[in-house]
Parts: C-alpha cells; sequence; structure tokens
C-alpha cells in the first residue's frame, strides 16, 4: 500500500496565543517536525489549513489544500486531505500538527494493525478516540462527505458507520510507552514542557 500522511493544522490556537505549526523546535518548525517524523514512514505529505493560515514551508513533497468550510471541526479537515489524497495513495495517517513527541514507531504499528476487514484504525482510551493519530483507507471518503452533508461532524459517527477497528491505547504502550504520540501541546506550559523533555533550551525560543 501506498501511504499517504494528512497533518492538519486547523484549530485558532488561542490557548496557545500564537500559531502551533510555527513553534521553534531546535532549526525546525513544530509543523515541520510532525512531517519530517512522518515523512520516515508515508511516502507524501498533505497539510491541510484554513484558507487564511500562512504554511511554513516544507522540504519534501508536500501537497497544501484548504478547509472548504472554515469552524467545522476535523471531520472537515480530514474530508480536504483524503480529496487529495486518493489520487496518491491508498492509506493515510491523519496527525495534527502539534505532537512534538510523535513516534514513528507508533504509526507503523497503526499501519500494520490494519487488515483487509477494517478501513479504519484509532486508538481510544477509557472514553476517547483519537480521530487525529488514526489510520484511514481513502475509500473512506464518500462517507466523510455524506456525514458532513448531514451535518453530523463528530469523528465518532465515521467510526460508527465505517469498519472501524478500535485499538485500546493500552495496546500500543509496547512502541510507545508513554503514549507520548498522543500528547498534544494547547498552552505555553506544555510547549516548554516539551522543549524541555527533547532537550531544547526554551529560552531561545
Amino acid at each position: 500500500m501506498k501511504r499517504v500522511a494528512i497533518i492538519l493544522m486547523g484549530g485558532q490556537s488561542r490557548r496557545m496565543g500564537q500559531p502551533k505549526a510555527w513553534l521553534p523546535f531546535g532549526d525546525e518548525t513544530l509543523l515541520e517536525r510532525i512531517a519530517r517524523i512522518l515523512a520516515k514512514t508515508t511516502d507524501h505529505t498533505i497539510v491541510v489549513s484554513a484558507l487564511d493560515q500562512a504554511v511554513p514551508k516544507l522540504s519534501f513533497p508536500t501537497t497544501v489544500v484548504h478547509d472548504e468550510q472554515p469552524d467545522r471541526g476535523p471531520l472537515e479537515g480530514i474530508q480536504a486531505g483524503l480529496r487529495v489524497a486518493q489520487n496518491l495513495g491508498d492509506v493515510c495517517y491523519v496527525s495534527s500538527c502539534d505532537v512534538p513527541l510523535l513516534e514513528v514507531k507508533f504509526v507503523e504499528k497503526l499501519f500494520h494493525l490494519l487488515s483487509d476487514e477494517h478501513d479504519i484504525v484509532v486508538p481510544r482510551d477509557d472514553k476517547f478516540f483519537h480521530p487525529l493519530a488514526a489510520v484511514y483507507r481513502t475509500c473512506v471518503l464518500p462517507t466523510v462527505e455524506q456525514l458532513l452533508k448531514e451535518d453530523k461532524r463528530r469523528p465518532f459517527f465515521l467510526f460508527e458507520q465505517a469498519r472501524t477497528k478500535i485499538v485500546p491505547t493500552s495496546e500500543l504502550r509496547d512502541v510507545d510507552p508513554k503514549l507520548s504520540s498522543l500528547r498534544n501541546l494547547n498552552t505555553s506550559e506544555e510547549y516548554a514542557a516539551a522543549l524541555q523533555e527533547l532537550g531544547y533550551d526554551s529560552t531561545t525560543r
């Protein structure tokens, strides 16, 4: 299967106070970091941004697309990404742009868990799905489009209708013991903690 990475830049970063994609991590932006990690296990990168968002330049094959309608949640971004991805590959890993501790082994395991019986592989902890840390076949696009036409914006509706394999997060700790791949940055304090964990000097950002 040819693999594609879809990275959603959406959201207005209100709690962070500045665009997350542009946050410095060493000599690269956060978006560059996520894209570089995913490029190790995928063949092409698609970045989905809002129409007025500036997108950091990436140094490998990348397609930038925009949400058709703003502020409609992650399913809108997944739709935009899948529309491009269907011409580039068979299966996609969908990620947010604010997971600096993303592990390649985590992504690889989700790809390997995708069987012929399923079109989506999504992690779930006690009650919550992680739709922006999941694998989707491009063939789910018509279902996504129909759900959005019906204004059913929650990814749960997609998991309910598509052939979905739900993976308890406990089963992913063998490749990511702290489940760091699921750790989003929402505040400046979380950003500073991630910088420290990765060995970057937070005073230089």
